[in-house]
């Protein structure tokens, strides 16, 4: 670990004479040394110390876009040996109350742009609000920046991180001091960071890839980052430009959105180095490579932390890396699935026997629990193991393979298959920005594959060329050929990390009432062609639930 603590780590940048008068943090045209952003932390944990009851969990809640407010609460928590709370600004009503109560939030900081969120639940929120720029600052005023002479356990709780929530309901992730430090010091090394780089952080600063990706690396190596209040796909390069950029963060869909923009000669003419995420699918992170020449490193991640795979750079398309000997991949009952055996024509050919949930049989690695949440806890630490919720296959040679969350099996005329596979084959279609693939149920048993695609600017959806371009991939057996394809008019239902919500997709599956102005094309049995699916269509196939008696299905 790089310090004792992170407040020992702040003390360190605020003194070393290298360090100190180097920028630490970019918002727009303001920068903060890190010497000046360490002094304002001070006074965040003096306002912390001054307003919490130290008898209770030190818990303050944060409700912002990426603003300096944000990290300075951050530091503050490190001095006063206090979490930060990640509230998510898309959570509403019950949900975001929820998420405060739930998680014994002692004070909240909010910015005025979602303050109005707080209406709703102001009547039942029993803790004070401060709101940056209006009595933040008079609370503020009211403390020195001294510093307060605390040294908290490196075992100290610094965040409490909600997941996506792309499945179930988020649960809230510990991550202490020392998590966090040694997480940054791992992304120091994979990114060789150097105290002159800077990191673009427009992922949300309540999801971990952020916190530990984005700007954890920044104070161990003491570098800087700039901050993007939310993440723009038109803004990314002339914000890189602008920040000096050398490495940046993503998770979910981002560098597809990006690539989306028009390209230009001189993409590539940026200071960026490499850039680490997850999720981004082979052709989309080979395609950023080459367009704005930097290194890709897609791994992968989640904000539990409890699976590491070895990185191989030459390692086969789509791969995630080669397990160690205890990480495998699993049935229900922990029985290793077999390999994954690959057809002529690189198809997955025993999906339903190779595919499983990718578990630690370690234990869990830097996972540190789930806060107030010991159903989950148990869940994922069954056998002493780590179970991550994730499927993934495992190839002869060792290498795993992301086959989607453990919700998003699809079962057509008895055959069970992830849908993770068929979505990037799906993303390599020239006009597609992005592919999600979830199932629908059939109006006689089973499911039926369905894909919710966001095209090009520019481009329209050609049904009869998009069958036939499906037909001619290898690696998309018959069953696994879409019935329906969703066409989006402004984007898909996402989480603020870029994460689509398959659970909302899967609620509105083909139903004109839930899709807005999205057009949706089916293609029947021995059909060449995609064709609009109209209300009459619609309306029968409602009928045709009924006959079977599985009208349940259709509001499931």
């Amino acid at each position: 670990m790089p310090a004792p603590n992170a407040a020992a780590l702040f003390r360190r940048n605020a003194s070393d004479p290298d360090i100190a008068p180097r920028p630490a943090l970019r918002f727009g045209d303001d920068v903060w040394t890190h010497a000046e952003y360490v002094a304002e932390s001070r006074r965040w944990a003096n306002l912390f110390r001054k307003t919490l009851d130290p008898a209770k969990r030190l818990h303050v809640g944060v409700l912002m876009d990426n603003i300096p407010e944000y990290l300075f609460a951050f530091g503050g928590a490190a001095f006063a040996g206090a979490a930060v709370v990640g509230l998510n600004h898309t959570r509403r009503d019950e949900h975001l109350l929820r998420d405060i109560t739930h998680t014994d939030v002692q004070l909240i900081v909010v910015e005025p742009e979602h303050a109005g969120l707080l209406d709703p639940i102001r009547d039942r929120l029993d803790v004070p609000v401060l709101t940056v720029g209006g009595s933040l600052s008079d609370a503020l005023a009211g403390v020195d920046d001294a510093d307060p002479g605390l040294d908290p356990d490196a075992t100290t709780t610094w965040a409490l991180i909600f997941t996506s929530g792309t499945s179930d309901a988020p649960k809230a992730v510990i991550c202490s001091q020392k998590r966090v430090l040694q997480t940054g010091a791992r992304m120091q090394i994979i990114m060789s960071i150097e105290p002159g780089d800077t990191g673009y952080i427009a992922m949300p600063l309540f999801h971990s890839n952020a916190v530990m990706v984005g700007w954890a690396p920044s104070i161990v190596a003491g570098a800087s980052v700039g901050l993007a209040r939310r993440f723009s796909a038109s803004r990314w390069l002339p914000d890189v430009r602008r920040f000096g950029a050398t490495w940046f963060n993503y998770t979910g869909k981002p560098l597809a959105y990006i690539l989306a923009t028009p390209e230009q000669a001189d993409d590539a003419d940026n200071p960026m180095r490499v850039a680490f995420g997850n999720e981004g699918s082979p052709h989309v992170v080979d395609e950023f490579a080459r367009r704005f020449g930097v290194k890709v490193i897609d791994a992968f991640g989640a904000t539990e932390g409890g699976v590491a795979v070895n990185r191989v750079e030459d390692g086969p398309a789509g791969s995630l890396g080669q397990v160690t000997d205890t990480v495998k991949v699993v049935d229900e009952h922990g029985h290793e699935r077999p390999r994954a055996v690959f057809d002529g024509h690189g198809r997955l050919a025993n999906a339903e026997d190779c595919v499983g949930e990718i578990v630690n049989t370690a234990g869990a690695g830097p996972f540190e629990g789930y806060y107030n949440n010991d159903e989950a806890n148990r869940r994922t630490s069954r056998n002493g193991w780590y179970w991550s919720g994730d499927l993934g296959y495992v190839d002869a040679a060792g290498f795993l393979y992301f086959a989607g969350r453990n919700a998003e099996w699809i079962r057509v005329d008895g055959e069970n298959f992830p849908g993770g596979p068929i979505e990037a084959a799906i993303s390599r279609h020239p006009d597609v920005v992005l592919a999600a693939v979830y199932g629908v149920p059939d109006a006689e048993a089973g499911d039926q594959v369905m894909a919710a695609l966001v095209l090009r600017d520019g481009t329209e959806f050609d049904g009869a060329a998009f069958a036939t371009w499906v037909d001619g991939q290898a690696d998309l057996g018959p069953k696994w050929r879409p019935r329906y394809v969703r066409v989006a008019s402004a984007g898909l239902p996402s989480t603020p990390t870029n994460k689509v919500l398959k659970r909302v997709l899967v609620q509105q599956k083909f139903r004109g009432d839930s899709i807005g102005d999205d057009a949706v094309w089916v293609r029947g049995r021995g059909e060449d062609a995609y064709r609009p699916f109209t209300p009459d269509d619609e309306h029968q196939m409602y009928a045709s639930f009924e006959r079977h008696g599985r009208q349940r299905f259709w509001d499931l």
